[in-house]
């Protein structure tokens, strides 16, 4: 019988150890029960995984003046499967958002869940509300 090496036997033991990373869910950290909208300039669109996110500076929801949104989105893949791709929104474009809030009401953070272009009446997403 063959013995193990102690090296692999001992990276083995520190491996249970670890905590696994997994994906998170969303209800986490948005109230996925909510809907907001929010209308603004698109500042930003990062296209990357795990998840893209779209920057919107839109009014603050306090009428304190505008605050900047981020969405988040779908991954690149998910993403391209729907014909979207990392020139579909750009920045000045005039969107609408509907998105499930943060849970923490000071955190501009959003889930987004269907958004329009104002310009074309381009639109993701779930058509009910």
């Amino acid at each position: 019988m063959t013995r193990l090496p102690w090296t692999l036997v001992i990276g083995g033991l520190l491996s249970l150890g670890t905590p696994l990373v997994a994906h998170h869910s969303f209800a986490t950290y948005y109230l996925e029960d909510d809907t907001i909208e929010i209308e603004g300039d698109v500042i930003e669109f990062q296209y990357k995984n795990p998840h893209s996110w779209v920057q919107v500076k839109g009014p603050d929801a306090f009428g304190r003046g505008d605050a900047i949104y981020s969405a988040e989105w779908a991954s690149v893949s998910r993403l391209e499967r729907e014909g979207i791709n990392a020139r579909t929104l750009r920045r000045g474009d005039v969107v609408r958002i509907w998105a499930s809030p943060n849970r923490n009401p000071s955190d501009n953070r959003v889930r987004l869940k269907r958004i329009e272009r104002r310009s074309d009446h381009w639109s993701w997403g779930q058509t009910s509300r």
